[in-house]
Formats: C-alpha cells, sequence, structure tokens
C-alpha cells in the first residue's frame, strides 16, 4: 500500500521543481557558451532553478529531475497508459531510460568544467511489473566511482511505499571537450 504522506510529499516536490523550470528556460538544449567553464553539478542545478532548460525528452516521457548533488541524481516518473507494451505494462525502455537518465546524470554531476561523458554500457533489471496503478516512482542514481578515464554508477527505481522495480547499473566513459575555437 501507498503512504499517503510519502506520496503527497512526492507529488508537491514535483509540483514545484516542474513549476519552476517550466517558468524558466523550459524544455530544450543549453547553448555551448551557457555551459563554458560550468561544472556538471552546476549545470544540473541551475536546470533545477530554472536557469537552463532542461532535456525535452522529460515530456516525452513524463519524468522529471527532483534533485542533483555531488555523485546523485533522483528523477521522478509518471508510469502511463502511452509506456505500456502489448501485454499492458510499462514497457522495459521506460523503465531503461528513467534509470539511464537518474544514472547517467549522477555521474554529469561529478564532471568539471570541460569535461563530458557517454554511456558505454547499461545493465537494467527489472524484478516487478509496473502499471499506471502506480501513480509515481523514483529513479535515484548514486555514483560508485568516478575516474579520469572511467566512472560507474548504480540505480533503484522504487514506488513510494518502498517498493522496488528495478534496479540497474552504468559504465561510462569520460571525455575532455576539445577548446571550442573563437571566430
Amino acid at each position: 500500500m501507498t503512504k499517503p504522506n510519502l506520496l503527497d510529499a512526492w507529488l508537491a516536490e514535483e509540483q514545484v521543481i516542474r513549476a519552476v523550470m517550466d517558468s524558466g528556460a523550459g524544455p530544450g538544449v543549453a547553448r555551448p557558451d551557457q555551459v563554458a567553464g560550468k561544472s556538471g553539478l552546476e549545470l544540473m542545478q541551475a536546470m533545477l532553478r530554472g536557469e537552463f532548460p532542461y532535456p525535452p525528452i522529460a515530456q516525452t516521457l513524463d519524468f522529471t529531475i527532483i534533485e542533483a548533488g555531488h555523485g546523485l541524481a533522483v528523477f521522478q516518473g509518471t508510469p502511463g497508459v502511452a509506456h505500456l507494451n502489448p501485454m499492458g505494462s510499462v514497457h522495459g525502455g521506460w523503465f531503461a531510460t528513467l534509470l539511464d537518465s537518474a544514472l547517467g546524470c549522477a555521474v554529469h554531476t561529478r564532471m568539471a568544467p570541460g569535461q563530458g561523458y557517454t554511456t558505454a554500457e547499461l545493465s537494467v533489471n527489472m524484478v516487478r511489473a509496473l502499471t499506471p496503478k502506480v501513480t509515481r516512482v523514483r529513479a535515484e542514481g548514486k555514483v560508485i566511482h568516478c575516474g579520469r578515464q572511467l566512472a560507474t554508477a548504480e540505480a533503484r527505481l522504487v514506488g513510494p511505499d518502498g517498493t522496488l522495480y528495478a534496479h540497474a547499473t552504468t559504465t561510462c566513459l569520460v571525455f575532455e571537450f576539445a577548446p571550442q575555437s573563437k571566430p
């Protein structure tokens, strides 16, 4: 059974964050001049404040970032009818995308200015079916290791009652962006 106080808290937090991000830059992609010289954590927190756009895929798949800290990213999603597979449960790709977002953004918070990353490996274990009867789920990604060339992270997808729906790990390649030439 869902804990009403926790679900209510999740919904209230989501409403506040979505309002801030939508009243700010809204969906889109930040320009290179906006992100230059900023760490990954600074970028993620600026997005949460509505100063930078958030990725449009968040609207497409009905999820949003809730929190970003050093080596941590929390996303909240709404499993809906649009995400169902032919068997009537939420498609595995929705699980994977939500978990990959939490994992990647957790790694992103550890990037220094001028650094980037890309997913090299993603492993998702779905342990329980998910349907729209579950009104919200959270994916919490945490960095396990962040080195000069590789970063690893783990994430769990849970409901407000603590039910585990999936867990995942990732390995990301870390790289330096090439300096941009000035026109």
